[in-house]
């Protein structure tokens, strides 16, 4: 991934995500660059602020219910 791709998403605002998109793996399955990095699972759930970063690429994540 190019380190402008990587800046733009460290920028954006946290995905927000559900309980029914457990468990939460980067990149996600519907995401259209679903393959620009190993598949990650983020523990989103046992985190005490329920967010998570995607160690490759630095998407965040947040649990929203």
């Amino acid at each position: 991934m190019s380190s402008t791709a990587t800046a733009m998403l460290q920028e954006s605002p946290p995905i927000e995500v559900s309980r029914r998109d457990l468990p939460l793996c980067c990149p996600r399955p519907d995401a259209p660059v679903w393959n620009m990095h190993p598949r990650v699972y983020l523990p989103i759930e046992d985190d005490p602020h329920h967010e998570a970063v995607c160690p490759y690429c630095g998407a965040g994540y947040r649990l929203v219910d």
